[in-house]
């Protein structure tokens, strides 16, 4: 999620766990402290694939931010021994406040590596959009009314309201995309389209309308949209995966650590001299957030890895937003994935 809902994340917790005691500066340590996991975009990596694969690692896991949790509550009773909360309240909000972060990560699409250093595939509950103003906004103006008028009781209530609210709004997330997923799975099936692999993807800033991937035998996938308000059948794209250009990068270890982090959501384009991959999670058709060019042609028509770079991609404005938007209540006109996808081979 982005910077502002976890610091205001954070201050909510923290508030409602220690405001009693720490008053308005509660809220400062709580979004601060909520902040520490992604201190991991200071580091530096000689390519953008390890950049993006690496982010969400090791200062995203549990077992690590338990162990930080535990460091900081013995220092803080060991150096105020005279604070009015017990040691166990004080772990339990440091480890809340630091581990609500990675968990709320792993509510996008992005990829959160939860159990690090164990080495599933990085947890990506596609539940919520990396920004939705439902989830934040009540938590912002909870923590506001809470800076303004002090650590009271109504305030601390309304902040343990809000934190309720945005946690069952997580829930309603989840449920949507299941039915998002069941409903293009029953049409495709209907329209005896063999399904292989399917998920369901938040569309930008709301949970009603979904995008959904679907993977077939044939080494083809289809972009599907589906909104919480269809009572037709959901719109579909086929496209193909090109998989046979991944066998030029089977041996390429960038290429396997790709394909472990996304869960093996990629599709290639050779697109002039450069081969292209590009995970089909985040973004829509034609507007993919992460591109990378991976290989080049050589001047006897084969391929050979190159190390990666980011390739340019559109990843849309306000005129696709008001389409998806619009989608959301009204099935027609259908959102244009034909003419949104030729922009894959650019």
């Amino acid at each position: 999620m982005d910077s502002v809902t976890q610091a205001v994340l954070g201050a909510g917790i923290q508030g409602v766990m220690l405001g009693r005691f720490q008053g308005r500066r509660a809220l400062v340590y709580g979004a601060a402290l909520a902040t520490v996991p992604d201190l991991d975009v200071l580091m530096r990596y000689p390519d953008p694939v390890s950049l993006m694969t690496y982010h969400r690692g090791f200062s995203h896991s549990i077992f690590v931010l338990t162990g930080l949790a535990l460091l900081l509550a013995w220092l803080i009773r060991k150096y105020w021994p005279q604070a009015p909360y017990s040691g166990r309240r004080l772990f339990l909000t440091l480890w809340l406040v630091l581990g609500t972060h990675p968990v709320l990560d792993a509510f996008t699409v992005y990829g959160t590596q939860l159990f690090w250093p164990l080495t599933p595939v990085p947890e990506s509950w596609s539940a919520i959009f990396i920004i939705d103003p439902v989830y934040t906004v009540p938590l912002l103006l909870a923590v506001l009314f809470a800076i303004a008028v002090g650590m009271t009781g109504r305030a601390r209530r309304l902040m343990a309201g809000a934190l309720i609210f945005s946690t069952a709004y997580l829930g309603f997330g989840l449920a949507s995309r299941m039915v998002a997923e069941d409903r293009v799975r029953d049409a495709m099936r209907q329209e005896g389209i063999a399904v292989t692999e399917l998920r369901a993807v938040s569309m930008p800033f709301n949970t009603l309308v979904w995008r959904v991937i679907a993977k077939t035998a044939d080494g083809n996938y289809y972009e599907a949209v589906s909104s919480l308000f269809d009572r037709d059948r959901p719109e579909w794209l086929r496209q193909p995966l090109n998989l046979d250009l991944a066998r030029v990068l089977d041996d390429v270890p960038l290429h396997q650590r790709l394909r472990w982090f996304t869960d093996d959501w990629l599709r290639y384009d050779a697109i002039g001299d450069a081969l292209v991959v590009s995970d089909l999670r985040m973004g829509m058709a034609g507007h993919y957030t992460f591109r990378f060019k991976m290989a080049e042609r050589t001047p006897g028509g084969g391929w050979t890895p190159v190390t990666p770079s980011t390739w340019p991609s559109e990843r849309g404005g306000w005129a696709e937003l008001k389409l998806v938007l619009a989608r959301i209540l009204h099935a027609q006109p259908p959102l244009p994935l034909a003419q949104w996808s030729t922009l894959a081979d650019r």
